[in-house]
């Protein structure tokens, strides 16, 4: 389970490894264009039901922590889903 960072929030947003992979090419590719946009995510189990949202502008610090230290295999047709969702 990897682990997103966002501002000065101690406390991370756990995405599996995978997920957190391909969200961060395409959250890497949207500030480096200077666009900010929101991002959704349901409550994994194990925490209250419901969902969070963050709002991501160019300026806001990220850290993308990995548990696994291989790069997992990317698919190209989820990367380009989860940008057309963020536009």
């Amino acid at each position: 389970m990897g682990s997103l960072f966002y501002g000065d929030n101690a406390e991370p947003i756990q995405i599996e490894d995978r997920a957190l992979a391909h969200l961060k090419i395409v959250i890497a590719t949207k500030l480096r264009r200077n666009e900010s946009f929101t991002l959704s995510w349901r409550h994994p189990d194990g925490e209250p039901t419901g969902r969070s949202t963050i709002w991501l502008p160019p300026s806001i610090p990220l850290r993308f922590v990995f548990a696994s230290p291989e790069t997992p295999q990317l698919s190209r047709e989820w990367i380009e889903n989860l940008a057309h969702s963020a536009n």
